[in-house]
């Protein structure tokens, strides 16, 4: 389910740690009036805790929220904190960097090429 949502939306990252004592509401409270960004528009929202250890995605559907959780056994998340900036948008790619516990910036990976015809 998760891969069908993130594959198909915007992801927004809330950049630092969050507070993941949070539930549906208060995530969804900290988007709207934090972030200045619409928590039932067709996007996904991403949270992180302070050691890096958990996440929470909130995503709206339909008639109600959906409130994704995973906590690692071992490692830490790869979790931008920008400083000024309150979210980040990624891309899916990133977005499975990331949860794969990778940096954003991969230097290895292959850079987004957009052809304009064949040659």
């Amino acid at each position: 389910m998760l891969n069908e949502i993130i594959s198909e939306q915007r992801v927004y990252l809330a950049c630092g740690s969050t507070d993941l004592r949070k539930s549906i509401d208060g995530l969804a409270a900290l988007v709207q009036e934090s972030f200045q960004l619409d928590p039932f528009s067709p996007c996904a929202f991403a949270f992180c805790n302070r050691q890096r250890d958990k996440l929470k995605i909130l995503y709206w559907q339909h008639n109600g929220f959906w409130l994704f959780y995973r906590r690692l056994e071992r490692g830490r998340f790869e979790w931008p904190d920008t400083g000024t900036e309150k979210t980040m948008v990624v891309s899916r790619r990133e977005f499975n960097w990331l949860v794969d516990g990778l940096p954003l910036n991969q230097p290895k990976a292959h850079l987004r090429v957009t052809a304009k015809k064949v040659v």
